[in-house]
């Protein structure tokens, strides 16, 4: 067994990559509304700012920043999880393990995290989120891709409606 830590920093800004088990299935983009129910309803229990956020049909990364004093982002991904999956027909396959457990198998167990060290290590995560989509092969230009922030980013002058729409996202933060 590893011996992994996470970085637990109160008031933070993280970046995760979340997936599912099946990394073939669409049932992120399927379930779009349910998860943005569920995501909404956990952030009115465990409040959490939402800088960026990108979901694709199987996996999701986000940029969260957590309330002074507060660290746990763990408890805000478990409500998550769980309040989707007990929403959806269980009709995934389930390990052994899922069963004894009484688990679904629509999550992968776990998920990445990365603290976010400064303002260029931030701008590089709230670019790859935004760009995903199309790296993905999922959109031609970022701003078609509906279930992004990359939308209330531009309403907010953080970016031109074209971002990266010669295929190249070293653009920055804040032009355009």
């Amino acid at each position: 067994m590893s011996n992994y830590r996470r970085a637990r920093v109160p008031g933070a800004t993280y970046f995760f990559t979340v997936n599912l088990r099946e990394r073939s299935s669409d049932l992120l983009v399927r379930e779009i509304a349910l998860l943005r129910e569920c995501v909404r309803a956990t952030r009115a229990r465990h409040p959490f700012h939402i800088d960026a956020w990108v979901v694709l049909p199987e996996h999701m990364h986000c940029l969260w920043t957590l309330s002074e004093g507060d660290a746990d982002f763990a408890l805000r991904w478990k409500v998550i999880k769980r309040a989707f999956s007990k929403r959806l027909p269980a009709t995934e396959a389930r390990t052994s393990t899922h069963l004894a457990r009484g688990e679904r198998g629509i999550w992968q167990r776990r998920y990445w995290e990365h603290l976010i060290r400064d303002d260029a290590d931030y701008q590089r995560h709230f670019d790859y989120i935004h760009y995903n989509p199309v790296k993905h092969g999922h959109a031609e230009r970022v701003a078609d891709w509906p279930y992004s922030s990359f939308h209330r980013a531009v309403r907010a002058g953080l970016y031109a409606e074209d971002w990266a729409g010669d295929g190249n996202a070293s653009g920055s933060f804040g032009e355009g």
